[in-house]
């Protein structure tokens, strides 16, 4: 009889708290060669209860790094030329390195007009068309944080990843498309898989490492994950909870089916969501610090 795998739970909580201490350390040598701290300019549109959470959450993240956190809060009947007109202002801030339109955005207003009017030098979000094609030509570029601090995880866990086979499954521009591209970077092998991907199973099954970020709760079962492979679960997904009228988060993979095959697995909550925000504020540190011509410590 073979003793059941438990894979090693992978914390992005712990590791993104280092990150931040990190980050932390810097600032102060940062405000003394430059005289000011990091700024961090955050837009929200409407009232939308996660985006407020969100909001929130980047606020005190980044007075607790020492950085200097400008929120703007519209109303959901704000205009679209208006909301282009602040960003246009925070593009000129000299105070503002770093400016996050926090989506989604209310239905009369066109996101992607708005995240194309965002300076790249400060789209700390990393999704301007021009920092998604650097990152594609391997240039310096700002990064999305969700697929960086996936992979900062997986280095963590794994060390070099060259010539690991990495599947990610979905082909969104802030995740899967990004995600790619810096597995790429690494010299991994990769598959991009999707919704239309034929025999799905059998092509994670191939994967020495699974990056889950379908949006789809609980879709990848442990019978799709190879024996030892590492796996990202980028989802978070609320779901109907064991008591009535209560919901409990789930990522894209079925955890214990998967923790009972992988090597090491990433839990919701406590994995990839932490890193998130933690690498938001490591790219208004870049940003600040290539604006300023100050050279960043390495490990950022």
């Amino acid at each position: 009889m073979t003793a059941r795998n438990i894979a090693s739970i992978i914390d992005g909580k712990a590791f993104a708290a280092g990150l931040r201490a990190r980050l932390a350390a810097f600032v102060p040598d940062f405000v003394q060669a430059t005289g000011r701290a990091p700024g961090l300019a955050v837009v929200l549109v409407g009232d939308d209860p996660a985006s407020q959470v969100y909001v929130r959450s980047k606020h005190k993240a980044t007075v607790e790094a020492g950085m200097l956190s400008f929120e703007h809060r519209l109303s959901a009947d704000t205009s679209q030329q208006a909301l282009l007109d602040l960003v246009t202002a925070l593009n000129a801030d000299d105070a503002v390195d770093g400016i996050l339109v926090q989506l989604p955005l209310p239905a009369h207003i066109d996101d992607k007009a708005v995240l194309a009017s965002i300076d790249p030098a400060k789209d700390v979000d990393g999704f301007h068309v021009v920092n998604a094609g650097k990152l594609a030509v391997g240039e310096e570029a700002l990064v999305p944080c969700t697929p960086l601090g996936s992979l900062m995880l997986l280095q963590d866990v794994l060390g070099d990843l060259s010539g690991l086979h990495a599947v990610v499954i979905g082909r969104s521009n802030i995740v899967g498309k990004p995600m790619a591209q810096l597995l790429l970077q690494q010299s991994c092998t990769v598959t991009i898989a999707h919704s239309r991907t034929r025999d799905l199973p059998a092509i994670v099954r191939l994967a020495d490492i699974v990056v889950a970020a379908v949006g789809r709760p609980e879709m990848v079962r442990g019978d799709w994950i190879k024996p030892g492979a590492t796996v990202i679960d980028v989802g978070i997904n609320r779901v109907p909870g064991a008591e009535q009228g209560k919901t409990r988060l789930v990522g894209d993979c079925a955890y214990d089916e998967c923790a009972a095959v992988a090597g090491a697995i990433t839990p919701v909550p406590g994995g990839v969501g932490p890193m998130t925000i933690a690498c938001l504020l490591r790219n208004t540190l870049v940003a600040a610090s290539r604006r300023a011509g100050v050279t960043a410590p390495e490990g950022l």
